[in-house]
């Protein structure tokens, strides 16, 4: 990690997405970062001109690719370590690999998993992550101080269950002790370092909680000002056992509306299986619907319909949903959530075919507009905090400098081979808010 520096300038290519159909590319562009925030955006020379006198560290080069920090709207931190464990879907694939994983994750085990975690987000150019850990306070609690430790923005919150998704829970394991252990966390760590830690009241899904449970998750998450994140309507057969345990709900949504979950800061994993009523009712509350291609296709979930999401008026972030989805690596989440359409297109010509740039968008600006913090990050406006990703776009390119083509790649083409070629060997450095968070060992020549 380099040390703070008041006046840093950054250049490269600089590249953006401030819509869902528009990127802005400045070629040999800078930003320059002051107390983290960005100051100044162009081109490289005209920067230089403007600041002359000034005495400005200088990082990267011309050859180098900056974009925005990346944003993972739903993982799961204990889980990482059963990545692309197969079942064939998710009811049996929690009970067969992760609850018996995240039995384990108790505080030591946090110490050390989280400090690993968050260098792996940095080092996939991750900037920004909401996070579920475990059932267990001291777990959550290690989290937030690796969190600390990393200069990640991240948003974390202890899971909360009181039915025994994890078998035979401890007697104390009670509604009443999930939140009073929830909230203690959300006291001690919510809007800590400014805003870069924020919590998350988590209960998992209406499978593993009581009636009594989500009621008080949202009554506490809304007391202070807190973020929400459940999982909605993932797979057919929880959508089917759901239903049964609530019978006297009209739907899945309406269980999460009847014990007041939805909100504008309450985020939900999924969302495959739902009908135009359901997603009118998440629309009127400005809930957000985190989008996991990568999980939807490892476990055979479903097909996300975001048209029809989109048409709806919700707000979709993106997420790898580890370890559902089997890598923190965002740009294959972006491949995958273009696929999807794709392949919902191939049986449906109406459908829109989703494209680099789009899905771009949702994983920088897009994600920062879910979580309520695009005026903060996303994209590249003065003002706005420095989190930031350098790229080596010869680490991706065939052949590599042998041939030198990075003069003639468009804005459009160097995204295009990002999300489908991209991946933590092209990532040289990650900046969250003007601090380098990671380094690559090798960085090449930019």
């Amino acid at each position: 990690m380099l040390p703070d520096q008041r006046l840093v300038g950054i250049r490269g290519f600089l590249i953006d997405a401030p819509s869902r159909d528009r990127l802005r590319g400045i070629r040999d562009g800078a930003l320059l970062i002051e107390e983290g925030c960005i100051t100044a955006y162009g081109s490289y020379e005209s920067i230089r001109v403007a600041q002359a006198g000034r005495d400005i560290r200088w990082l990267h080069s011309p050859e180098a690719v900056l974009i925005p920090g990346l944003i993972d709207v739903h993982a799961h931190l204990p889980q990482y370590p059963a990545v692309a464990r197969h079942s064939e879907a998710l009811l049996p694939w929690l009970q067969q690999h992760i609850f018996p994983l995240e039995k384990q994750f108790k505080a030591a085990t946090s110490r050390v998993q989280s400090r690993a975690f968050f260098e792996d987000l940095a080092r996939h150019g991750t900037t920004c992550a909401m996070l579920y850990a475990a059932v267990f306070a001291d777990s959550a609690d290690a989290a937030f101080s690796a969190a600390e430790e990393s200069g990640l923005r991240l948003i974390i919150g202890k899971v909360m269950m009181d039915v025994g998704s994890y078998g035979s829970l401890p007697a104390e394991k009670t509604s009443d002790r999930s939140c009073a252990e929830s909230e203690s966390l959300c006291r001690k760590w919510n809007g800590r370092d400014g805003g870069r830690l924020e919590y998350a009241f988590s209960p998992r899904f209406a499978v593993s909680c009581s009636g009594e449970l989500m009621r008080r998750a949202g009554e506490l998450a809304q007391k202070h000002g807190a973020y929400l994140q459940t999982h909605l309507s993932e797979n057919t057969d929880e959508v089917a056992l759901v239903k049964t345990l609530f019978p006297d709900r009209a739907s899945y949504t309406d269980i999460y509306a009847h014990y007041g979950l939805l909100g504008p800061r309450t985020v939900l994993g999924h969302c495959l299986h739902l009908s135009d009523a359901e997603m009118a009712q998440m629309a009127e509350a400005r809930a957000v619907v985190a989008h996991c291609p990568t999980s939807n296709f490892f476990l055979t979930s479903g097909l996300m319909p975001m048209d029809r999401l989109c048409r709806a008026g919700l707000r979709i972030g993106l997420g790898s949903d580890v370890a559902g989805g089997p890598e923190l690596n965002m740009w294959q989440v972006m491949r995958s959530a273009i696929e999807t359409q794709k392949a919902r297109h191939y049986h449906d010509a109406s459908v829109p075919v989703v494209g680099a740039v789009e899905a771009f968008h949702l994983a920088t600006l897009g994600g920062a507009d879910a979580l309520g913090k695009s005026r903060t990050i996303g994209s590249f406006e003065i003002g706005k905090e420095a989190d930031v990703v350098v790229l080596d776009l010869a680490s991706i390119t065939p052949y590599g400098r042998k041939l030198n083509p990075h003069a003639q790649l468009t804005a459009e083409d160097v995204i295009s081979l990002l999300v489908y070629r991209g991946g933590p060997a092209a990532v040289v450095e990650t900046f969250v808010r003007g601090r380098s968070v990671y380094r690559a060992p090798a960085p090449g020549l930019i």
